[in-house]
């Protein structure tokens, strides 16, 4: 039997073989399990046991980078007909094997050879799932964004930055000195806009923070931060937050123009109503107390 999930409003479906992902060790997608609706059209329709060769598809390589959590290498392809992804262990023996993700373009149906030979391994399929639900959602101008959330009095505030300059130390320092204040997700909130007003849902995909909770919250504020010996917060102009945000969306859709093209459109859109902030900080209850008055005031 199919399975769906509903992540920031889109329906992903899974099937057999492996069609549950809770089962096959993605604990994540719990929370944004729904009963299965046959007419329903999701986003994103996987099968995972397709037979898929590289050799079948002549690609242009987009962007190369290292899985490390998982020892692989990606690779982000297009191809005449759409996208291809695929990974392979950094070192191979004779039982290797490249595991690959291929979606056409205009179509929900995403094909891969995951589940070919038995049981996927749980973080190829989690991260491959999060690149061809990128994928998916791209064009319905909507993004995972590498940052950590947290909620207070109804709105959330996106931390951005690299990784290690401190983002979930920051939003820990407002759980800790700040009443009311909630994480909603630690690695991959997903942020669109719903009716006009931007908005920030949390995912299945939270980094090393099993933060998984299905709800979603209006944007008050995004704040790019930085280590610093001080604390000193200002706004940025609107060119200056397009440069702090884009650093955080899914790298690879960079190197393509039709995917990038849909991320500024999204985020010109977000930008137009939400002030984006930098943040030059110590690891202290100070840095956490300016950033919430700055952006929700002295409530």
């Amino acid at each position: 039997m199919s399975r769906d999930y509903i992540i920031a409003g889109f329906r992903l479906r899974t099937n057999e073989p492996y069609a549950d992902l809770v089962e096959n060790g993605l604990r994540g997608f719990k929370p944004f399990a729904v009963d299965f609706d046959a007419d329903a059209k999701p986003v994103m329709d996987l099968h995972m046991d397709v037979p898929i060769a590289i050799g079948d598809y002549e690609l242009c390589l987009l962007h190369e980078f290292e899985f490390e959590d998982a020892k692989h290498d990606c690779f982000f392809c297009r191809y005449d007909h759409g996208y291809l992804f695929y990974m392979q262990p950094q070192n191979p023996d004779e039982n290797s094997r490249k595991i690959i993700f291929v979606r056409e373009f205009g179509s929900s149906k995403v094909v891969s050879n995951i589940a070919e030979q038995g049981a996927p391994d749980p973080s190829l399929l989690r991260f491959g799932l999060w690149v061809m639900f990128g994928l998916a959602i791209n064009p319905l101008h909507a993004i995972a964004i590498h940052s950590s959330v947290i909620v207070k009095d109804g709105g959330a505030v996106m931390f951005l930055g690299e990784s290690g300059t401190g983002k979930s130390t920051h939003t820990r320092l407002w759980r800790e000195n700040i009443d009311g204040a909630k994480l909603l997700n630690d690695d991959s909130p997903i942020i669109r806009c719903v009716d006009g007003v931007p908005t920030v849902f949390g995912s299945a995909w939270s980094g090393k923070t099993p933060c998984y909770i299905n709800k979603s919250f209006p944007i008050r504020g995004i704040v790019r931060l930085s280590q610093a010996p001080h604390n000193a917060m200002r706004r940025q102009s609107t060119i200056s937050a397009l440069g702090a945000l884009l650093p955080s969306c899914p790298p690879s859709f960079a190197y393509d123009s039709e995917l990038q093209d849909n991320i500024c459109d999204t985020l010109s859109e977000v930008l137009a109503k939400v002030p984006v902030y930098h943040l030059e900080c110590l690891p202290d209850a100070a840095a956490a107390q300016l950033s919430h008055n700055t952006i929700l005031g002295n409530k």
